[in-house]
């Protein structure tokens, strides 16, 4: 790479990597793999089993801490949005998840969290256990509301975009009229459903939820 003027730039290969791929990505389906002498971040760099597959907030905080990864190292994408939310709201507890994703099989990637997870009413919840890459987590949330308070889906539900509905409020929810699992269910909680033909709107991988934008909340 240069600067347009003849002068040589030392430009990081991953850098250059990542932007041919997402330039790429527009026309194909784009798999990037990055190749390194060790297995993945070490807890103990002499021990290639010690690596970590995924790094939570915590984790970073501690390695960093420890000098096991540098400060700058970008462990997690969301993790500056993480910074900010918890600046943002520093009464409120800020929780992430890492989130199963695939590239090649539709039904095993959570593109967000609202495709695997959708709180509803006043303590229940709408989940997909295999969408949360860390088990404690989906475990996590399942105690929050507690087990008899969650209506689980199937992967071919949450293709569906089963877990993307809409709540008007705590009693009034929209949803698909094809999902009649899940609406048999939302009105034996004594939920108000109404249904909507918009089947169509989940091959863009987003359902109601997904295209509505409340103004106001309380």
């Amino acid at each position: 790479t240069h600067n347009g003027s003849g002068q040589l730039l030392n430009t990081n290969a991953d850098s250059i990597a990542s932007e041919i791929s997402i330039k790429l990505s527009k026309y194909y389906d784009v798999t990037l793999k990055y190749c390194f002498d060790k297995p993945g971040v070490l807890i103990d760099k002499n021990d290639s089993l010690s690596f970590k597959k995924t790094i939570s907030k915590t984790d970073y905080k501690h390695f960093t801490k420890n000098k096991i990864i540098l400060p700058k190292f970008n462990v997690k994408e969301d993790y500056e949005v993480e910074t900010i939310f918890e600046d943002l709201f520093p009464t409120k507890e800020v929780v992430s998840f890492n989130l199963r994703k695939s590239n090649t099989v539709a039904k095993d990637n959570s593109l967000h969290l609202d495709c695997c997870f959708q709180p509803i009413g006043k303590g229940k919840c709408i989940i997909h256990k295999e969408g949360f890459l860390e088990k404690n987590e989906y475990e996590w949330l399942v105690n929050l509301f507690g087990k008899e308070n969650c209506f689980h889906i199937s992967k071919d539900e949450m293709y569906s975009m089963n877990s993307n509905i809409f709540s008007i409020s705590p009693e009034v929810i929209i949803s698909e009229k094809n999902f009649k699992r899940l609406n048999n269910w939302l009105c034996s909680q004594g939920f108000i459903v109404e249904e909507v033909s918009y089947s169509e709107i989940a091959k863009q991988e987003g359902l109601l939820r997904c295209s509505t934008l409340p103004l106001i909340r309380d």
